[in-house]
């Protein structure tokens, strides 16, 4: 670890949280086919008769919380559908993840790893499901470099805002950048005192990201960015 980065009193002085879907992987080649498939599922077992979201409403829900994507994608049905539904799609989700169909944007793996390797931990988080981040990273071969997993899935936190605060407080976290593709993360960053990168090569929508301290359209883009800021601290 780097001087910059050392405590002797077991505070992390820098960490960088990545959100997963659409920041470190390419999601709509796993979770937009495992969706549609929920809903024909659904559809199949007679328990909805509305119609499969188009690939815009599906991919617009992205990043939100699992309550938030079923009240959105199907606001009418049951809470019980909800559920079966949110079943469904994390099956189908993760054997397309053992099929190797999870693909991660390009860089990823290096950038993950150069940080392992200089000192810097590394964490998820996500607001998806506990067994999908973890299928992503054990069948995307990033687990060895992940301190740990956060996931609204695993803590049953409403918010990414609240996700985050946890994280710092769990670790003793003194500075963290937050990387994300989305306006919640960008939120999440920014209440809770950290750097934030924005990521424009996701899912987010014209101005989804204004407020964030920088922008990237590659994720090569990352490392330089994270280099100055641990400069900065030095």
């Amino acid at each position: 670890m780097t001087e910059a980065l050392k405590s002797s009193t077991g505070t992390i002085q820098l960490a960088v949280f990545f959100d997963m879907d659409g920041t470190l992987l390419q999601t709509e080649n796993v979770a937009l086919p495992a969706a549609k498939d929920a809903f024909e599922n659904l559809k199949r077992e007679g328990v909805y008769k509305g119609e499969t979201p188009t690939r815009e409403q599906i991919l617009n829900v992205f990043g939100m919380t699992i309550e938030q994507i079923w009240n959105t994608l199907m606001p009418d049905a049951s809470q019980e559908v909800k559920e079966r539904a949110n079943t469904l799609m994390l099956e189908y989700e993760i054997e397309r993840l053992k099929n190797g169909e999870g693909k991660l944007y390009d860089g990823v793996f290096d950038a993950l790893t150069r940080l392992k390797e200089n000192g810097i931990p590394v964490f998820v988080v996500s607001n998806g499901e506990k067994a999908y981040i973890e299928a992503v990273v054990e069948h995307t071969g990033l687990s060895p470099l992940f301190t740990d997993l956060y996931s609204a899935g695993r803590f049953q936190t409403k918010t990414k805002n609240e996700l985050v605060s946890r994280l710092l407080n769990d670790y003793c976290i003194k500075h963290a950048i937050m990387v994300g593709d989305r306006h919640s993360d960008v939120e999440a960053g920014k209440v809770n005192g950290l750097y934030t990168i924005a990521c424009d090569f996701g899912f987010a929508t014209e101005g989804e990201l204004d407020g964030a301290d920088t922008c990237v359209t590659a994720f090569a883009d990352i490392m330089h960015i994270i280099d100055s800021y641990v400069e900065n601290l030095k």
